[in-house]
């Protein structure tokens, strides 16, 4: 019996073109994401085979210098050349051109997928800190507005309909919250994004590398991924950092479609200033709230990519496309959510609210009416349900009658006690004024979370104290990457020698490359 065996090996010819303009050229176009990171994997890995005595002295030198050389070239001018592959075969060419076979030393046990699975944690964790350290500036930002506002007085909404008496400050501060559980989320994420998956090889490990410390500490990694196959091909944290993101965003979503409604002339409560506005070009008296459509927008862009990330991901395991995708979507998607957490900072600091007006529309409407009802049952002995349907029939009254809540009187609750029951509450003559002023509403609100003045100076004096350590914690741990990175290359060029130039590089045929 004959069997036919499969041709192994890697590939002789060159690249299909339909693969070179799809694959590769989409891959190279990840390259600025991953090139400083590529650069300094590279370089730890040969001092971790240098320490080895593995890699020959001169060797060693060269290849230093040559990738100091890289380092210092912007990314956008590197020579990443799709038909060569992606980003690292394409690296590999350009090496082997300058360096001959002395470049293979950089695959001497390591693969392809863990120099480039180090290079995306190292770029994800600095646009982590970032994007912490931005959103502890959104969060002290509303936190300072707050403290403007602590008693500008405003009827809270649910439904966009009249709730209750609140003020702008409390209003503000329910965002700030989410955006520092969010913070705190990115901060815990962060302690995956921070681990090395150096000396994993393709699944288990390789015989040249008999431990995996001192590729993480060089890098500034906190620890090691444990499982060298799971180092590999895991994906869940990057699912959560998108989720995380799309959920900060999220949330300023919901901020900048409440802007944009009230902002309107039909409701007039804010205005933006005018550098987070734009013009009509056909009707002149448009002043559009452009930048809270943005913000509105990349939300549902974030959501689109997470979506569109957690159907790549649900692949068998050890497969490319788990990654291939991750190396431009994960960054794209931080650098948009840190884009847009700015200009909410930006829209929140520069807000303009219109007192005046909140004022205006509490005292006109009937946000007291739960006050009211509460009020029944503390003076009257009465059920919530009585006293509820009794303020319900007397709102109704006084709001076909044009009487604002503020001035609803004992004899009009009785005159809805008589309706509902067939008896008055005792109500005629009494005065109500302190019961239905919205403001003295809100002075009674003194509760833990609530909206008086003192319990809104002790939300903010916490949220002022976690958000400074939010933003803390991220310089600290971005200042300890900074020393770690800055050591490493101190450490490449003590031992660096400057590579030889070819003026006719020849480009290796054999686009097989690393693994």
């Amino acid at each position: 019996m004959t069997v036919r065996r499969r041709e192994e090996g890697p590939p002789r010819a060159a690249a299909a073109r339909e693969l070179v303009d799809s694959g590769f050229t989409l891959e190279n176009a990840d390259a600025p994401f991953l090139h400083r990171g590529l650069n300094l994997a590279d370089m730890g890995h040969v001092l971790d085979l240098a320490r080895r005595g593995l890699v020959p002295d001169e060797a060693r030198r060269t290849l230093l210098g040559l990738l100091l050389e890289a380092d210092a070239t912007p990314a956008e001018e590197f020579p990443y050349d799709p038909e060569l592959g992606e980003p690292y075969n394409s690296r590999e060419a350009y090496f082997v051109a300058r360096v001959g076979d002395v470049a293979g030393w950089l695959h001497a046990g390591r693969p392809r997928r863990e120099a480039v699975r180090i290079a995306l944690r190292l770029h994800v964790r600095r646009q982590i800190t970032e994007l912490v350290a931005e959103a502890a500036r959104f969060g002290l930002a509303a936190v300072a507005r707050a403290e403007e506002h602590a008693e500008t007085v405003m009827p809270d909404q649910t439904y966009l309909q009249h709730a209750q008496p609140s003020t702008f400050a409390h209003y503000l501060l329910s965002f700030v919250y989410s955006t520092l559980r969010d913070g705190r989320r990115l901060l815990d994420e962060l302690d995956w994004v921070d681990a090395s998956p150096g000396g994993a090889g393709c699944v288990n490990g390789t015989r040249l590398l008999d431990d995996r410390e001192f590729i993480a500490e060089t890098l500034g990694f906190a620890d090691v991924i444990e499982h060298t196959r799971d180092a590999m091909w895991q994906v869940d944290g990057l699912i959560a950092v998108l989720a995380t993101s799309s959920s900060l965003l999220t949330n300023l979503c919901k901020l900048a479609e409440d802007l944009e409604i009230w902002s309107s002339s039909e409701f007039d409560y804010v205005d933006l200033d005018d550098g987070y506005t734009r013009a009509s070009v056909l009707m002149p008296q448009k002043r559009n709230p452009y930048a809270l459509s943005i913000i509105r927008g990349a939300s549902g862009v974030l959501i689109g990519r997470l979506s569109g990330f957690l159907a790549v991901t649900k692949s068998p395991s050890a497969r490319s496309d788990n990654l291939i995708y991750a190396y431009g979507e994960v960054p794209r998607a931080l650098d948009l959510t840190l884009r847009i957490v700015r200009l909410a900072t930006g829209v929140v600091r520069t807000l303009r609210v219109n007192t005046g007006r909140l004022a205006e529309e509490v005292r006109g409407g009937y946000t007291q009416a739960t006050d009211l009802a509460e009020y029944l049952v503390q003076a009257c002995d009465v059920d919530y349900r009585t006293a509820y349907v009794i303020v319900g029939r007397t709102v109704r009254a006084a709001s076909r009658a044009g009487v604002p809540g503020v001035a609803i009187t004992g004899d009009m609750i009785d005159e809805a006690a008589v309706e509902h029951r067939g008896t008055p509450l005792g109500m005629a003559g009494r005065d109500l004024s302190a019961v239905l002023d919205p403001w003295q509403i809100v002075l009674s609100r003194g509760a833990r979370g609530g909206a008086s003045p003192e319990a809104l100076g002790r939300m903010t004096t916490a949220l002022h104290a976690d958000l400074t350590a939010l933003a803390t914690a991220a310089a600290d741990r971005l200042a300890g990457y900074e020393t770690a990175e800055g050591a490493l290359l101190d450490a490449a060029r003590r031992d660096a020698v400057t590579p030889p130039r070819q003026t006719d590089p020849a480009v290796p045929t054999d686009r097989g490359g690393a693994p």
